[in-house]
């Protein structure tokens, strides 16, 4: 279309490139002014001399709320400094092995610009921008078609040989900049991205960090699958910190990767199947982009449908363990035609006939091979859909070998260890197999901090969820000896000077703490996870009594509030903010009131409500010892709600939907933001969007609490369960679990530490579970389980990992075992009974403690909504400290709940 402007326009290129280069500041020529359109749902303006995107405001918000960083502009103005409408692109004389780039943002010079007329805003050639003698010539529009702005490229092989386009990527540019902000103009200003990596069923979702306005919807214009995402570099040196923890940066949506996955890329699996396209002379493709809105982040499906794109449910969601079975639900006006996958025999499928909504298609996948796995859907028009799968070992079984590998290869003895870490269950190193004794952050090897006590928490915690003789004997001997102790490691030569420091290691950074650093006793998250680890095996003396032998149940649980108490004392830094896995301190509240032990729980209650009143006063109470973050906002609603705080809690709610996102792809799906803890507690220590570190199971707990109270939410239930199974993946074929697994497309993998992600498993252990729903698309549903009948009876079959919850949606029936285990769920939808069969361990785990009876704890949490009583047992059973306790016959027991 644009190849007749070929000729003059080379010859201005030719005129610039003879001028003198620009220098690196201001290149972008904000000082040159700027082209504004109006389109049906959106105010756009352009830097008239790049044609780049200035400025996208949602038409009708008064608050002039901007998707792109308009106001720090100014200091984005440089060469290296990318923006929406640029491009990147590796290419090759088809016959050749070298791949030339071009790269507009690199040297930038100003466009030179097409009259337009019709459905065109602006269009612009982008050669003075690229490298002399480049092997594509690429003209920019920026059209209004169909009332939807639109971004494309026309790309035009300029050889007089065929050219194979290996790479061709358009950076995205959105005001994820939190840098000098307040917390009101973070939240109010900024939005963070995220991309399906689906191909030609890929979208990157653009959502305001308030939660509550209409989120940007990135989708492809024709043929313009985003095969790949990849991390733009930019200089970190600025005022803005790009890859800083104020500013994670940018990624470019890649239309092909062949020539990364060749290089950069070539010791990875990438999400999708590198591709390339070859254009022949003077042939020309166009790629593109629609920006469309969603009336909200719950609302995001629906827009997609509204613009004929494929959506794809999954339930649970796409972590699925090998002993459960998958649905897909797809809807896409165009049939199914195929599907495959990769590696081949990972999973297998077959139609089903559960959905009830037109549009829609049910597939049941059974899972075969742990790991990753890629289900690619192909349509009868051609349309290609990737989902991404991570296939676990049965979730029980994938406890156990975590339990097992903390409690033996984790597990630090050693009576002359001069920091007195002995015994512990210490960091562990899984690229060399080894313990973590030593490194430069004096808190990972000394049991502090989150990426020190991560380990021992998780080992602590499992007890709680599935308890086993050998490792709670382990956790005693760690409680009593060295949590009790005084266990730091620090690096001062002088005070042990027969302890051998190694010699690689740098030691002059502020992380090398001395002694007195490491003893320090100011930091109330380290608090919260000694108040799980006396929680935990409180619960563990109570309801499995001979199981421990040290200390009575009492004595546990009057430890976890005297540690309540010393972090509530006033002379505790960050007392007031939302702790990381401080759910734990409204179980043992609520322990507390069960048990009859009134002072206690007062104690608790009132502290509790003192920091409640300080988030009450405040629009954004979600502060820590970060500039922004996701940890606090589950303390926050805990409380909130606790003591009837509807707007807090609200507020809570919305924060979290805007950062954690439901999209078909195991990694991303409940996956909460986290981008800079690797510096602190991973091996390979980087700025990057990291995938399911512990701010999924953490903020999981708001949402799928909030779904038990709400249980026609199924938008809560979806990706509050996608970041409970998170914890899952995380944990290896040994059992070894890692902090989070590394999002960059060179690295694609499970980094090396154990770090901080104790955390992550103590939101899986307190709220995994059986979640069954009659859904009004898709109808009865388990996650967490698989229901085996629906006439006359809904059974259900209990799969999670814990075994200890039951949720049933339609009466708003949460039923927890303090001890013992769920097998089968029967549910009579319309006399509203339960008949629930239980035994005394999981199945199949021959290190599962058997309890010596069930312990069943009953609540309506939608009682506000459904109007129903509270269910109990048709038989006579003793009730014993808020639990009705279940004999087992011949190692089980069944009983029967009604109103």
């Amino acid at each position: 279309m644009w190849s007749s402007y070929l000729a003059g326009i080379l010859s201005v290129v030719s005129v610039l490139r003879a001028c003198t280069a620009q220098t690196s500041a201001g290149t972008l020529g904000l000082q040159d002014g700027f082209l504004s359109f109006d389109t049906p749902s959106f105010s756009v303006q352009l830097v008239k001399d790049s044609q780049t995107l200035y400025s996208l405001k949602t038409k009708g918000n008064s608050s002039g709320f901007d998707f792109i960083p308009a106001d720090v502009m100014s200091q984005r103005q440089a060469n290296g400094n990318y923006h929406l409408g640029d491009l990147t692109f590796r290419a090759r004389v088809v016959g050749s092995s070298a791949w030339t780039s071009g790269d507009t943002a690199a040297l930038r010079h100003n466009v030179v610009p097409f009259s337009v007329a019709g459905n065109t805003l602006a269009a612009a050639n982008l050669s003075p921008s690229l490298p002399a003698g480049s092997l594509l010539n690429v003209t920019r529009r920026w059209v209004l078609d169909g009332g939807e702005l639109q971004l494309l490229f026309d790309v035009t092989n300029s050889q007089k040989q065929a050219v194979e386009i290996g790479s061709l990527g358009a950076p995205l540019e959105f005001n994820n900049i939190f840098t000098g902000r307040s917390a009101a103009q973070t939240n109010e200003l900024c939005s963070l991205f995220d991309p399906y990596i689906g191909q030609d069923a890929g979208y990157v979702q653009v959502t305001p960090l308030l939660g509550t306005l209409p989120p940007l919807l990135v989708l492809p214009v024709g043929k313009s699958p985003l095969e790949g995402w990849r991390f733009l570099p930019e200089d970190t040196s600025t005022s803005l910190g790009y890859q800083s923890q104020t500013f994670e940066g940018l990624y470019e949506w890649q239309f092909h990767t062949l020539a990364y996955a060749q290089n950069e890329w070539k010791n990875v699996t990438p999400w999708n199947a590198p591709s390339s396209a070859t254009l022949l002379p003077g042939e020309t493709r166009t790629y593109g982009l629609r920006f469309v809105l969603a009336p909200s982040i719950r609302g995001i499906e629906e827009a997609l449908q509204g613009a004929k794109r494929p959506v794809a449910v999954g339930i649970p969601g796409y972590i699925l363990p090998s002993d459960q079975p998958g649905k897909l639900f797809l809807n896409f006006p165009s049939s199914v035609k195929s599907l495959s996958v990769s590696p081949s025999g990972a999973l297998s499928w077959t139609k089903n006939s559960d959905a009830r909504s037109p549009g829609w298609v049910g597939y049941t996948v059974t899972a075969h091979t742990w790991g990753r796995s890629r289900l690619t859907i192909t349509y009868a028009d051609g349309t290609v859909q990737t989902v991404h799968y991570y296939i676990t070992k049965p979730a029980v079984q994938t406890l156990a070998d975590l339990g097992n590998f903390l409690t033996t290869e984790s597990w630090f003895d050693d009576p002359s260890d001069p920091f007195h870490r002995s015994p512990s269950v210490i960091s562990y190193d899984r690229e060399v197999n080894a313990i973590v004794k030593d490194d430069p952050r004096a808190w990972i090897p000394g049991l502090s901090d989150e990426a020190g006590a991560g380990s021992w928490l998780a080992a602590a915690v499992k007890q709680f969820a599935q308890p086993s003789a050998a490792e709670v004997a382990k956790m005693e001997q760690f409680i009593n000896q060295t949590l009790l102790g005084s266990a730091v490691y620090f690096y001062q030569p002088s005070l042990v000077p027969n302890y051998a420091y190694p010699s690689s290691i740098f030691w002059g950074n502020w992380w090398s703490w001395n002694q007195a650093a490491s003893y320090a006793t100011d930091r109330a998250y380290d608090y919260v996870h000694v108040i799980a680890a006396y929680w935990s095996l409180y619960r563990v003396a109570r309801n499995y009594p001979s199981l421990v032998k040290t200390h009575t149940w009492e004595w546990y649980l009057n430890q976890a509030v005297t540690t309540v108490a010393s972090m509530t004392n006033g002379r505790v830094g960050y007392a007031n903010d939302g702790l990381m896995e401080e759910t734990v301190v409204r179980y043992l509240l609520d322990d507390l009131k069960r048990e009859g032990l009134t002072a206690n729980a007062t104690l608790v209650e009132s502290r509790m409500q003192a920091r409640e009143k300080v988030w009450a006063g405040e629009r954004y109470p979600f502060g820590s010892e970060m500039a922004w973050d996701s940890t606090g906002q589950e303390g926050v609603y805990a409380w909130a709600t606790y003591f009837n705080d509807t707007t807090t809690a609200t507020n809570t709610l919305n924060s979290i939907i805007a950062y954690q996102p439901a999209i078909p792809h195991w990694g991303y799906n409940g996956n909460a933001r986290r981008y800079w803890d690797n510096v602190y507690g991973g091996k390979l220590q980087r700025i990057e969007r990291q995938i399911h570190h512990y701010g999924s199971g953490l903020n999981a707990i708001p949402l799928i609490s909030q779904f038990r109270a709400t249980p026609t939410d199924y938008y809560l239930l979806r990706v509050g369960f996608g970041g409970l199974s998170g914890p899952l993946s995380n944990i290896d074929q040994g059992g070894f679990a890692a902090a989070s697994f590394h999002s960059f497309a060179d690295t694609l993998k499970w980094d090396g530490y154990s770090g901080d992600y104790g955390p992550n498993f103590v939101g899986h252990a307190l709220e995994m579970g059986t979640y069954i729903v009659d859904h009004p698309d898709f109808g009865w549903q388990a996650f967490g389980g698989s229901v085996v009948a629906t006439s006359p009876t809904i059974r259900v079959q209990a799969l999670d990992s814990v075994r200890k919850r039951v949720f049933v949606a339609p009466i708003g029936a949460w039923l927890s075992l303090d001890a013992g285990a769920f097998k089968e769920i029967d549910f009579n939808p319309t006399k509203k009974t339960l008949t629930l069969t239980i035994v005394p361990a999981a199945p199949g785990i021959s290190a599962a403690a058997p309890a010596p009876a069930a312990r069943l704890v009953v609540v309506n949490t939608a009682s506000a909504v459904n109007g129903l009583g509270l269910l109990k047992p048709t038989s006579n059973l003793k009730k014993d400290a808020g639990a009705w306790v279940v004999p087992f016959h011949n190692d089980i027991a069944s009983m029967t709940l009604a109103l």
